[in-house]
């Protein structure tokens, strides 16, 4: 079955019956009244026994009459909402289904949840097509006369009369098209009219029996205390919830970039939990981590062949040394766009699974009533608590060698030596003697454990880069977990500084610095391998490899100088962390 999308950018008055309609001939761009259109249309809405669509301001109509009748499901944005039209077709066993192409954008919603028709809207519509002097169409009034019923219990009849502008042609999401809208909703006020207080026909034929419906799970409160390290901690889960929903559709309609922002949310929700731990606990955090980990990894295949494909034809863009054969250039050209679209149909496959579903249902359950502790102590391990600010000065890389041994366990300055002091004696103390800390100082203590592991994996990446003991790859290895203790610290300082009093910005851009500075690293490596997989199929082939070759080491080229950043990068980071060392020695 065939969709159309549209992007609807429309107004709604309110208007009595006895108003008249102005001359619309008046708003600028209208020449005339290019045709008249009188339709009878009757469309049912369906949605969750809880509502799910129309709480997200979501709408799913199956309509009659008209010039457009058919499934027509519309879905908020930024510049207005976008429409996408499904064919009416035939009943199943004596029942209207919901198309499939229609279905996929409201899956992550939805998930398995049956969607019942909810209530009827009969409509006599009469319609003016608004034209420019060459007789091209800007918009379309519409002055509507309805009567509505809602399913719902407590629900009933309904009769009101309504106007509508709705932009055409090249308008919406314009300018122009805003201009129009605002000259519009001035001169039908002037006639009486007033804007609507309800977004769509839905809600008030619905009314107040909207309220008899269950709330989606999705909306519920949490149990936790609003000024909370929990409470932090749980908005901070909820937003990546909520992308990760809102992007699972431009998932499916491969829409750009939209595979990295899913996969994005998918593993910041998976720091958050990680990083936090101790602060929400209990055993099906760890089947969500899980299951968290699962999607991330089948979103990264996608995601690595779509950045490479991306490099590919960069490099090849940018190769004038008419050395690469025809074959090598066909198979650098096309072989990835190939396997990101395979990977792409898997990623999809996830998405329609009821393993994926199940995940969504259990992030909700967990947000609603998230298993909190008690009390929010981070749990330090003895080897920890020796260095509860870490303040040291270890060696960096440069991009020609990143090999100095930075032997960090020692303080190296008084500052150094009496925060160790204090946490030595921290120690003496049994934790019932404790008293409980403050929000911010909470998070400041697992922002700090964050930002240990990340100094940890400095350490190592830079101890080992000259190691020749070990493989380039495993040398290089150590600076993909450093960039990932980043990403982890950069996802902790976000969700910290939007919940409390800690300075966290600039940590945050100093660690999504430090990000990019390691995906351009890491990306080429993903590339070289990439690279050494097409150049092993060419060799049994029995083509010429020397093309592989060459962008494989133009590649490593690439790479290396990404590292050229890095010292600078890290330092930013330990600046940035100061502030917080500053906070965790004034509650020790």
């Amino acid at each position: 079955m065939s969709t159309k999308t549209f992007l609807e950018v429309e107004a709604k008055f309110a208007v009595a019956e006895s108003i008249q309609l102005p001359e619309l001939t008046r708003l600028s761009g209208v020449d005339h009244i290019a045709e008249t259109r009188k339709h009878a249309l009757s469309a049912i809405y369906y949605d969750t026994e809880d509502l799910r669509l129309t709480h997200a301001k979501i709408t799913l109509r199956r309509r009659t009459g008209g010039n457009d009748d058919g499934w027509h499901i519309k879905i908020p944005g930024a510049q207005g909402r976008t429409e996408i039209h499904a064919e009416l077709g035939e009943p199943v066993d004596g029942r209207y289904e919901v198309p499939a192409e229609l279905l996929r954008e409201v899956r992550s919603v939805v998930r398995n949840h049956a969607l019942e028709p909810i209530a009827q809207v009969d409509n006599n519509r009469t319609e003016l097509v608004l034209a420019d002097a060459q007789g091209k169409a800007v918009a379309e009034f519409c002055d509507d006369h309805v009567t509505a019923f809602s399913f719902l219990p407590g629900g009933g009849q309904q009769s009101w009369r309504e106007w509508e502008v709705e932009l055409a042609g090249y308008l919406p999401g314009t300018k122009d098209g805003s201009r129009f809208i605002r000259e519009a909703t001035s001169l039908l006020i002037g006639a009486g009219a007033r804007v609507s207080a309800s977004p769509s026909k839905l809600k008030t034929a619905l009314g107040d029996s909207i309220d008899s419906a269950p709330l989606p799970p999705a909306l519920a409160n949490s149990n936790v205390e609003p000024d909370s390290a929990a409470a932090a901690v749980v908005a901070a889960l909820k937003a990546n919830r909520d992308k990760l929903v809102d992007y699972d559709p431009r998932v499916r309609r491969n829409e750009w970039d939209s595979v990295h922002q899913m996969r994005v949310a998918t593993r910041e929700l998976r720091s958050h939990i990680q990083t936090f731990h101790g602060i929400v606990v209990g055993p099906e955090i760890e089947r969500i981590e899980a299951e968290l980990k699962q999607l991330a990894s089948i979103l990264g295949v996608a995601r690595d062949a779509e950045v490479v494909e991306e490099r590919w034809q960069n490099l090849l863009a940018s190769e004038d040394s008419n050395t690469l054969d025809d074959a090598t250039r066909e198979h650098i050209s096309h072989d990835m766009g190939t396997a990101f679209r395979r990977a792409h149909r898997h990623v999809v496959a996830a998405l329609d699974s009821d393993r994926y579903l199940t995940l969504l249902d259990s992030l909700d359950r967990f947000l609603a009533n998230p298993p909190v502790a008690e009390d929010p102590e981070l749990e330090l391990s003895e080897a920890d608590d020796a260095a509860v600010i870490s303040s040291v000065t270890p060696a960096e890389p440069t991009a020609e060698s990143a090999a100095e041994d930075s032997s960090a366990a020692e303080p190296t300055s008084e500052e150094d030596k009496a925060l160790v002091e204090k946490a030595e004696d921290s120690k003496k103390h049994s934790k019932k003697d404790e008293e409980p800390h403050d929000m911010d100082t909470v998070m400041a203590l697992h922002l700090n454990e964050a930002y240990k592991k990340l100094v940890k994996r400095h350490e190592k990446a830079v101890k080992n880069w000259d190691n020749l003991e070990l493989t380039l790859h495993e040398r290089e290895n150590y600076f993909h977990d450093m960039r990932k203790a980043a990403k982890k610290l950069r996802y902790a300082a976000e969700a910290a500084g939007s919940a409390t009093n800690l300075k966290t910005k600039n940590l945050y851009k100093a660690c999504k610095d430090m990000q990019s500075v390691l995906g351009d690293f890491q990306d080429s490596v993903t590339s070289r391998d990439k690279l050494l997989e097409l150049a092993n199929m060419a060799r049994r082939r029995g083509e010429d490899t020397f093309g592989y070759g060459l962008l494989y080491q133009r590649e490593r080229a690439i790479g290396l100088e990404a590292l050229d950043d890095y010292a600078e990068s890290f330092k930013a980071i330990k600046s940035a962390f100061k502030p917080l060392s500053k906070k965790l020695k004034k509650s020790a």
